[in-house]
């Protein structure tokens, strides 16, 4: 297992340790891949996970896109991964009902010493893409975290800090 989805599956770990939104919203989530700047996830859609018309709730696809874009951040090594300053997404079909397995990729597009900037593509078992969505994140204060690594360009190593399992 690379280094990078070690690390990124710790921070996912601590947000579910902190039983808050993430743990009550999609404790499902399950990383699969993770390089610096890229992530790949999967969810299994639940009842409650729908709208009233029965498929996936457009506030799931947001709240994702909020938590797998600060995983995206996260692959970079950053363990603390900012806050929110602007979020969006659009929906192109419906994402699933109750028992399909939702898919998503979040890229960190961009980032610089105060600002990181991800897109997430959601796509249906079939691969066609249901939504995507925007998030900026301030790290600027996130940058200097004392449990942050530096991994190896292909995410393989780490070439500073801890690499805790």
């Amino acid at each position: 297992m690379s280094a990078s989805l070690r690390f990124t599956r710790r921070v996912w770990k601590s947000f579910i340790d902190n039983k808050g939104h993430d743990a009550q919203c999609f404790p499902n989530l399950v990383i699969h891949r993770a390089v610096p700047g890229t992530v790949d996830f999967s969810l299994k859609i639940e009842h409650s996970n729908l709208n009233r018309v029965g498929t996936v709730h457009g506030g799931l696809i947001l709240s994702l896109t909020d938590t797998l874009g600060s995983l995206a951040v996260a692959s970079k090594g950053h363990y603390m991964t900012g806050v929110s300053t602007d979020i969006g997404a659009s929906f192109i079909r419906p994402a699933g009902r109750t028992g399909d397995t939702l898919h998503a990729r979040a890229t960190l597009t961009a980032m610089g010493k105060s600002l990181a900037y991800t897109r997430v593509d959601f796509t249906n078992a079939a691969g066609d893409l249901v939504a995507y969505g925007y998030h900026t994140k301030y790290v600027g204060k996130s940058s200097s975290d004392p449990n942050n690594v530096k991994f190896s360009e292909d995410g393989e190593r780490v070439i500073e800090g801890n690499d805790v399992d």
